[in-house]
């Protein structure tokens, strides 16, 4: 089974204490699903229509088992705190075989 891919891409952050609310509840109910966290911060370089801001990227066993974290209560309750603090691009892609 294909590993699934979990990736945000902030465009712009608002309210950094919202956001620093957000990681506390996010990490964990985003680790307690299975996930794990494979690059997170500040882009290093950013190409053609990239922006050079936060990035996050974790797998998952499963596209599925990805979904369900997103969509579970741990995460959802990390979204409320978010607010509207940021504007992302968040992402799950099926990793290759």
């Amino acid at each position: 089974m294909a590993k699934g891919y979990w990736i945000t891409f902030y465009r712009s952050i608002s309210d950094p204490g919202a956001l620093a609310a957000y990681a506390k509840l996010a990490g964990p109910a985003i680790i307690s699903n299975g996930g794990r966290f494979l690059a997170r911060g500040e882009a290093m370089k950013s190409y053609e229509q990239g922006i050079a801001q936060r990035v996050t990227v974790t797998e998952f066993d499963s596209v599925e088992q990805a979904i369900a974290a997103h969509d579970g209560p741990g995460y959802q309750e990390a979204l409320k705190a978010l607010g509207n603090a940021c504007e992302r691009d968040v992402r799950i892609v099926k990793g290759v075989d």
